[in-house]
């Protein structure tokens, strides 16, 4: 298979007790990456967000642009074994703490869907913690679904509404 580009999303908020707090565990994911072959092209800074869910542990998030010969699936089935590396326990009540969570969000081939992914990822687009270190490391690369640049979403997650002007605010 030639090699293809992913958009991986990876965030923690739990300490990992070799890694460290979790900026060091995304930094070692990244690690863990090429260390599976995969190379990681661009990835960008981490940020800190607050949890969705029941977690009340702030989260340290991040994305990458990689490149594999991996096809979806396969590759899916390599983030999860990394997860699991790290500690990752897929049971119990969805988004709850974790060491590692790794998300193929967009990839090159553009779409997909199956019964164990889709992409591009269903919930991206609403998610700040996602959208904007995309943004910053591959900002012209377009949702498939709205053929919006991952710029443009970042935008709209970002955008403050406008004040009503005077004349808006005056009554009839």
């Amino acid at each position: 298979m030639e090699r293809q580009r992913y958009l991986i999303a990876l965030g923690s908020n739990v300490r990992h007790a070799r890694h460290g707090a979790p900026r060091a565990v995304l930094r070692a994911a990244l690690g863990a990456l090429g260390e599976a072959g995969i190379a990681v092209v661009a990835a960008s800074p981490v940020l800190a967000s607050a949890p969705l869910g029941p977690s009340r542990r702030q989260y340290a998030n991040g994305a990458a642009v990689v490149e594999a010969t991996l096809g979806p699936r396969a590759l899916l089935a390599l983030l999860q074994r990394i997860e699991r590396d790290f500690g990752r326990i897929r049971r119990g009540q969805r988004w709850s703490a974790r060491t590692l969570d790794l998300d193929i969000v967009l990839w090159s081939g553009g779409a997909w869907a199956d019964k164990a992914l889709t992409i591009p990822h269903p919930a991206f687009r609403e998610r700040d913690f996602v959208v904007r270190p995309a943004a910053r490391i591959a900002r012209d690369w377009r949702d498939p679904a709205t053929g919006l640049a991952l710029k443009h979403l970042s935008a709209r997650l970002t955008r403050k509404s406008r004040a009503p002007s005077a004349a808006r605010r005056r009554a009839p």
